[in-house]
């Protein structure tokens, strides 16, 4: 019986747009065709955020979650649905004063991170255990933090676990692993635990087999994980993931070219991963195989 992996398809980021892509999905009208189509493509899990429709920068407003759920749910009732809870960790310090935050900053309480993720229940939703410098991360901000406390991150696993949601694990460093694993080990995130590990983000791990294969090392026996590359080595970290024996992720999200100056849509992105995954002697899991083996509760 081959083994069933698990594809996520993160069909739109939070992250500055590129101007010359044509149809990158912006509104929840564009992102829910886009999980829809991904989903069609073999996908097992759409993994979303949410832009303002106007500005295109990446929200937190738990409406445009709301209509997001819905239009997915009107065309696809058994996708399973992954909300983001990542924004709302960013720091953009002022030049003159570091200690004060500048334009873009959006610092907030794990129940305000989490609204979104409260009012609409889905399977899954982020946990991104990590603090990270990120180079232009938000508009082209020189310096911008990704900040995330060990207080802040213990109350929001906490407030997922009585949801009775399911937490991906974001880990983007080692030392992200570690503290993820004594959140399970205090009872703060349930068992099986779930990590995404992300490979090739600017001064986080890079994306390559002896990185992939330490990380992996770290994760707790019985967890289940997953993981994606940026850019260019997104397929190859399908590639290894698969044969590692772990879960894979593609999408916009996190690379938005099929090859050099070709861009992709979801859909591609999805076709291409099966494929590599198959050709590797492993099936895709369905959305329902994909429950079974998270143990996730009701759709």
């Amino acid at each position: 019986m081959k083994r069933k992996v698990i594809l996520t398809c993160a069909v739109t980021g939070d992250g500055p747009l590129n101007p010359k892509f044509p149809d990158y999905p912006v509104t929840p009208e564009q992102i829910a065709r886009d999980c829809v189509e991904a989903a069609s493509a073999g996908a097992s899990i759409v993994h979303v955020h949410v832009r303002d429709p106007q500005t295109g920068i990446g929200s937190r407003d738990p409406r445009l979650f709301s209509e997001l759920k819905s239009r997915i749910r009107e065309k696809n009732d058994n996708i399973v649905l992954n909300f983001s809870a990542g924004m709302g960790a960013t720091y953009v310090p002022r030049e003159d004063d570091e200690a004060v935050g500048g334009p873009g900053t959006d610092m907030a309480s794990a129940s305000e991170r989490l609204a979104h993720v409260r009012a609409d229940r889905p399977e899954i939703c982020t946990l991104d255990v990590t603090t990270l410098n990120l180079e232009g991360g938000i508009a082209g901000a020189e310096a911008c933090v990704y900040m995330n406390t060990t207080r802040t991150l213990r109350a929001m696993a906490s407030q997922i676990r009585d949801l009775g949601i399911r937490p991906e694990i974001e880990a983007f460093n080692p030392g992200d692993i570690m503290f993820a694993r004594q959140l399970v080990e205090q009872g703060l995130i349930e068992k099986p635990a779930m990590f995404q590990l992300c490979l090739g983000v600017r001064w986080g791990v890079p994306a390559d087999m002896s990185s992939l294969l330490y990380m992996k090392s770290l994760v707790p026996e019985g967890a289940n994980w997953s993981a994606f590359g940026i850019s260019r080595h997104q397929m190859e970290v399908v590639a290894m993931s698969t044969i590692l024996g772990g879960n894979c992720r593609v999408g916009l999200e996190d690379n938005i070219y099929m090859e050099r100056g070709v861009f992709a849509t979801n859909a591609k992105l999805v076709e291409r991963a099966v494929t590599i995954i198959n050709a590797l002697g492993c099936d895709v899991a369905t959305p329902d195989e994909a429950r079974e083996i998270l143990q996730l509760g009701q759709k």
